[in-house]
Order: structure tokens, then sequence, then C-alpha cells
């Protein structure tokens, strides 16, 4: 699934000409945690954010502004002050934000989430907004998951549960052996830790017809004739 399957197309911007209390308002009637700052042709410009407004002088004492920026150099104390200060957007903004193309996975889009700390990226295409694509955006598409429906009957769920072990799941390279009968999957082999151990049971019940999940870890198969990896 890509960015543009789940983003949002209508989207709140401000002008690098608004107020500063404008923004928060905005912010707080919309229920977001940022607002993208265009230009008259809907070019981004920058991010607008909770984050930039954290320590405006409406919040803080002098005491602690000045405790902040003890240690910093005359630019970055300069650029402080403009941020605590200024009531133009455009000079408080972050002009820099973290962008995304439309045509993106949504794996690149949590990753950059999780590795920046951020909420929202805005979408571009060819430097101008397109969209938004929010942690909310991420969690809709989770909840609205369905489970594998490719596999049906025991031999199917079986060959469903082999070609997975063989992904991204940390087992693979293991000594595992898959049974089905009934739909209770069966694992046998040397999976030692319980990190691992979650993980084959959590892709089992991944799979559409498994009703139960049996670990026979670390023992080997009753017999020689049950499939393995």
């Amino acid at each position: 699934m890509l960015v543009k399957d789940v983003m949002a197309t209508t989207v709140v911007t401000l002008s690098p000409d608004n107020g500063v209390r404008h923004a928060a308002r905005l912010m707080s009637d919309q229920h977001v945690s940022g607002i993208p700052v265009v230009d008259d042709g809907g070019r981004l410009l920058g991010v607008i954010s909770e984050g930039d407004l954290i320590r405006r002088t409406e919040l803080s004492s002098g005491a602690f502004v000045l405790k902040a920026d003890m240690g910093l150099g005359p630019d970055e104390r300069a650029n402080a002050f403009v941020k605590r200060c200024a009531w133009r957007v455009g000079d408080v903004m972050t002009s820099d934000p973290v962008t995304i193309d439309e045509d993106a996975p949504l794996s690149r889009v949590a990753g950059l989430m999780q590795d920046r700390g951020i909420k929202r990226i805005p979408v571009l295409r060819d430097g101008k907004l397109i969209g938004i694509v929010s942690r909310a955006d991420l969690l809709q598409v989770i909840y609205s998951a369905k489970p594998d429906d490719t596999a049906s009957g025991d031999e199917a769920i079986r060959r469903s549960i082999l070609i997975r072990l063989g992904e991204n799941t940390g087992l693979e390279g293991l000594d595992v052996t898959v049974t089905v009968s009934e739909g209770i999957v069966h694992f046998w082999g040397k999976v030692e830790t319980p990190a691992r151990r979650r993980a084959a049971r959590v892709l089992a019940e991944g799979v559409n017809g498994v009703r139960g999940v049996v670990e026979h870890f670390p023992e080997s198969p009753p017999n020689s004739t049950a499939a393995s990896t």
C-alpha cells in the first residue's frame, strides 16, 4: 500500500504571514499537532507544529528562558529569541520539514515517523503540497486489515506458514517443522528464545483458517515425514 492510498487530500494550511496565535487556535480547533505553511502557489515552505510553540514567552518565565538558553552561541540564542517572540508563522515554523512522495510505501512513512519522532508528514508532488499522512492514517490501515485469506484447508495453511517463515520474521534459516491438523498448527524444532517463539505464534495466527497454535519447541517432530522449512 502506498502513501496516496491513505493520505488526506483536504489539508488545512497557513500562510507565512499568518499570526502565531491564529496558528495555535487552528491547531486546537482542528485537533492536529502541526500545519503545513504554503505560498500562494501551494508550494510547501515549512511546517509549524506544537514543538515550535512550546517555548513561547506566553508560556515561560524569563528565568526559565535564560536557563534554557545557557550554553548557546550568539546565533543560536538569536534563533531561540525569534522562536519565542516572533508573531509571524514564517519566523517560527520549521523551514526544512520531513516530506514524502505520494508513491512511497507506508513502511517508509512508518520508518520516518519513528526515526524523527513526528506525527504527520506532508505529501508533495513537484514541490507542491497535495496531501498529508498521519499516524492516525497508519492506525486505520492496521485496524482495517484482514487476515490472509489465501489459505484454506490444512495443507494450504501449512504452505502459507512455510512461505512466511522465510520472510523478515527473525525465524529465517531455523530448523522449524510445521504440521497442521484440523486448523491447529503445531511447531517443532530448535527455536529457543521467547521472542522467536512469539514470532512463530503471531505468524501462524495471521493465516486465515488457523484455529490454534501448539508449540513443541525445542522438540523434534515425532516422525521424519513431517515437512519443514
